[in-house]
């Protein structure tokens, strides 16, 4: 595995990279954390231990610099005058440096991590929202598989002579019996799930350091990178299980509604232990005090299994694509085994539930550094969602297509050969954007391997931003939205459940794009109020060309990239 290169194994200390054409971010004063962290640590790998520094005297105040004037003229009058100029400046400054950095830090731990959370207490309309929604997910999941399985993907309603109350027990009846969650399903969901995380510790992999974390002095996580090695692996155990007759993959066709009920108990029992756990564990940060809120949102920010496994980065990574990739491919295994082949249809689905999966694998080392990673904690809106939301409502175009008949909806073979050749284009967009805002972000810490994974494109680096036009702040969600409808389309417009990954998403990188954009301008001021006056295209670009001058290219581009250390990550 690829391992970066620190000071201790060179026996000296990395140079910083010159990067020609990078200039300031206009009207930002320049961060003073991060010019001298090379000068205390001698690299730009990890940030020192808090306890390496000296004390801060009092909250919120500038730091003591007494005790490295003290510590100057002490060294001075043991080592001589000569020396004791020479040293004692030197460990003076040094010191000062530390302090500086412990300062800046703690100004920081201060607005993003205050011991009590009050901005978290309106999110998602408060703990009656919150509450809410826990309750309506499951209850809509349920509503739309029933109405894809037993009203022919139509919107499940009372039939005629039908009272509400015969209504309701009706679908109550068919979640008892059709989705009741029996010891098959248990052992599916579960033994995927317990193999991935073995996966994900015993894989080759790389690793690769976190964003630095205000709250605990600066110290910058490990996270060990294996997701793409678990993903092809699984692909050829499933494949082998599959034609030996071991499991058969369309079972989790078969078994859908029992699966996504085990799904949704886990969902709420991972969310209890998380928050239980990290009570117990004294490991709680930025709480509320209002128990619902707090479960909801999560009580703990980076809770580990051996030190390595990262809950969060394996929740939003591997489960909810690969079962999305796997059901796809069940699908198409079912159909060749009804008609003989799979639809193009499913092939298509396959196809875009690969790329994304691929995607979220290969490009699992740069998530590290986004928004959900260094500031979301681990609470029920990302456990349940990434455990049984994403995989079992986002996959309503397959469960369509595995139901019903080709025949029922057919495409065009050349309709279909135009939407690949479209969706091929947006997904380039969309990976590099994407790899080009991450490394970019990565870079700007040191030194960072670019890894060359499948599939692998030229431009996912940047090396002179000054060099590339600036076109549309939020162009990788554009491209995520043509996704999700690409999802919807191929499957025609007999049913509405296919196209609810559509509405919701759109719904949601909306609400998300305005919830950055607010977050920049308080967080950026003038910086964030430039880039929008000379980007002011959001997500379809505006214009052709390159925007102003390379300077103000370059300006436009760096300020991009360091409001997107503030921007969420989908």
């Amino acid at each position: 595995m690829s391992m970066r290169v620190t000071r201790s194994q060179t026996g000296r200390t990395p140079v910083k990279p010159e990067r020609p054409g990078f200039v300031e971010t206009p009207g930002r004063r320049k961060s003073q954390r991060k010019s001298i962290i090379p000068d205390v640590d001698g690299t730009y790998e990890s940030t020192p231990e808090p306890d390496q520094f000296m004390k801060v005297t009092g909250t919120g105040s500038k730091p003591d610099r007494a005790a490295a004037t003290s510590n100057g003229h002490a060294n001075g009058h043991t080592n001589g005058y000569a020396n004791g100029h020479t040293n004692g400046s030197a460990n003076g400054h040094a010191d000062s440096k530390a302090e500086a950095i412990v300062y800046d830090w703690k100004l920081e731990a201060e607005k993003n991590f205050p011991a009590k959370d009050t901005k978290g207490v309106s999110e998602f309309g408060g703990a009656i929202g919150m509450s809410a929604m826990m309750i309506c997910f499951p209850a809509l999941m349920y509503y739309m598989w029933i109405g894809a399985i037993f009203y022919n993907g139509k919107f499940p309603s009372r039939a005629e002579g039908q009272n509400w109350q015969d209504f309701f027990g009706h679908m109550w009846h068919l979640v008892k019996t059709e989705a009741y969650p029996n010891n098959r399903a248990w052992q599916i969901y579960w033994f995927f799930g317990l193999a991935q995380m073995a996966f994900y510790m015993l894989m080759p992999g790389v690793y690769r350091k976190g964003k630095a974390l205000p709250h605990l002095g600066g110290k910058q996580l490990d996270y060990y990178c294996s997701a793409m090695w678990s993903f092809y692996s699984s692909i050829v155990i499933a494949l082998v299980l599959h034609f030996t007759g071991i499991f058969r993959l369309y079972t989790l066709i078969d078994e859908f509604g029992h699966i996504m009920s085990v799904a949704i108990i886990s969902g709420f029992l991972c969310s209890a232990i998380a928050y239980v756990s990290a009570q117990i564990r004294g490991q709680t940060v930025r709480m509320t005090g209002i128990p619902i809120v707090d479960f909801f949102l999560g009580s703990e920010l980076n809770p580990r299994l051996f030190g390595i496994l990262d809950f969060k980065m394996f929740l939003e990574v591997r489960i909810p694509w690969f079962i999305l990739f796997f059901l796809s491919l069940g699908t198409c295994l079912k159909q060749y085994e009804l008609y003989g082949k799979p639809s193009m249809e499913a092939i298509f689905l396959l196809f875009a539930h690969y790329l994304y999966a691929g995607a979220c694998a290969k490009g699992e080392h740069l998530i590290i550094t986004t928004w959900d990673m260094y500031y979301e904690k681990l609470g029920f809106m990302l456990i349940f969602w990434n455990m049984a939301g994403v995989p079992l409502s986002y996959c309503h175009c397959t469960l369509f297509v595995a139901t019903h008949n080709p025949a029922e909806y057919t495409w065009p073979s050349w309709f279909i050969a135009l939407l690949i050749v479209a969706y091929l284009g947006f997904y380039y967009i969309w990976d590099t954007t994407n790899s080009q805002k991450n490394q970019f972000r990565q870079e700007e810490r040191g030194v960072v391997e670019e890894r060359t994974t499948f599939p692998y494109f030229k431009y996912g680096r940047i090396a002179n931003p000054k060099t590339i036009p600036t076109k549309a702040r939020k162009i990788h969600y554009t491209c995520d939205l043509f996704f999700a409808i690409s999802w919807g389309l191929i499957t025609g417009f007999q049913s509405p459940f296919p196209w609810f990954y559509s509405v919701f998403f759109a719904a949601m990188i909306i609400h998300r794009a305005l919830r950055d954009i607010e977050r920049c301008r308080e967080n950026y001021g003038e910086a964030w109020a430039e880039y929008e006056r000379q980007v002011p295209y959001l997500f379809i670009p505006g214009g052709l060309g390159n925007i102003g001058n390379g300077r103000s290219n370059a300006d436009t581009f760096r300020c991009s990239m360091r409001c997107i250390e503030m921007q969420s990550s989908i």
